[in-house]
């Protein structure tokens, strides 16, 4: 815990004092009582009988006291809130191979009603976006507060053919940094060649040079991605992760399907898919986030509810003066009702 006014600290200098200050109070009352009757001294006596209840409630005041000299100073602490301004861009891979029917009716299917119970789940205030990846990959949906607007980018998506994740993150990182000069000069690709528009623009070298900053330490924006094959067209994804690393953007990575992978029929002809769960754990790994792995609806579902659970909080320096004003408050009000309580008994 730290003070955001921690000058005003001398002010608990006085603490010691209220102690003294009470100590004294009762030997002057002692005092005062002897110079009357011998009733007023048995009064006296019975009245240490109940010694405990006597000098709880000053104690309770003088724990209340100090709550509020700190409060004066300003405490703060390091704690995790809902975060308010939260950006969550879904990058969902749209190859062929979300065709297969192995999850009823389609994995495609699945994929979307699960995103759109996520997007419904978000607050409010979370700014989310879309993007698509297949043999390339494009920003769907611009970070938006309009959910229904990404709801209907989702309802949208329709498989196509190869798969891309490292262009999709890429995409997924232009649309969180709408403005950066992301340098992808030396990204290394897979043929067939990224067919979208460039994602990325031309460095300037007059700007000054970009400073990476430790992963995951981007705390208002996250990237969740979710594959079902393995990457052969585009930039290469541990490249493209390595972006996301140096921005501090976490990337919590799904896989939808098993390593064993399965088959898919492409007018007459078969494609055989496979999980590449490898590349997806160390993409999380990178970027300091977590991968999941969902083989059913029910999984993904899971998946998604637990995601909400992981990012949409962020850990930062709070001032938390209104807890201590607050248990101040409560402590002088018990003390208040103690002391009546205790004394109309007692008389």
């Amino acid at each position: 815990m730290t003070f955001l006014s921690a000058e005003l600290l001398w002010i608990l200098l006085i603490a010691p004092l209220l102690p003294l200050l009470y100590v004294l109070a009762l030997r002057r009352k002692k005092s005062a009582a002897l110079r009357f009757s011998n009733m007023a001294l048995i009064k006296e006596a019975m009245a240490g009988q109940h010694g405990f209840r006597r000098h709880f409630p000053p104690a309770l005041l003088f724990v209340a006291l100090l709550a509020m000299l700190a409060a004066i100073a300003r405490p703060s602490a390091i704690i995790t809130l809902p975060s308010e301004r939260a950006t969550v861009i879904l990058a969902m891979d749209v190859s062929g191979s979300m065709r297969a029917a192995d999850v009823a009716p389609t994995r495609m299917d699945v994929a979307k009603a699960a995103a759109r119970t996520f997007v419904a789940d978000q607050p409010r205030t979370t700014r989310i976006g879309l993007v698509a990846f297949s043999t390339s990959a494009m920003i769907t949906q611009d970070p938006t507060i309009a959910h229904d607007d990404v709801v209907a980018a989702i309802d949208a998506l329709r498989p196509q053919r190869f798969t891309a994740v490292g262009s999709g993150l890429v995409a997924a990182l232009q649309s969180i940094f709408p403005d950066a000069d992301l340098d992808l000069s030396g990204l290394s690709g897979r043929r067939p060649t990224l067919e979208a528009a460039p994602l990325g623009k031309v460095k300037d070298e007059a700007k000054p040079q970009f400073q990476p900053v430790p992963p995951g330490s981007n705390s208002s924006a996250v990237i969740v991605l979710l594959s079902d094959g393995r990457t052969n067209a585009g930039i290469e994804p541990l490249d493209a992760a390595r972006l996301a690393a140096d921005r501090g953007v976490r990337v919590f990575t799904v896989g939808f399907g098993t390593p064993e992978g399965g088959t898919v029929d492409f007018g007459g002809g078969w494609m055989r898919t496979q999980l590449d769960e490898e590349t997806l754990k160390a993409i999380a790994k990178m970027t300091g986030a977590r991968y999941f792995n969902a083989k059913t609806e029910a999984d993904l579902k899971e998946v998604y509810n637990a995601l909400t659970t992981q990012f949409v909080s962020e850990t930062k320096r709070t001032e938390i003066t209104a807890i201590g004003a607050g248990l101040a408050l409560l402590l002088l009000s018990l003390a208040a009702i103690l002391s009546l309580v205790w004394s109309s008994r007692v008389g």
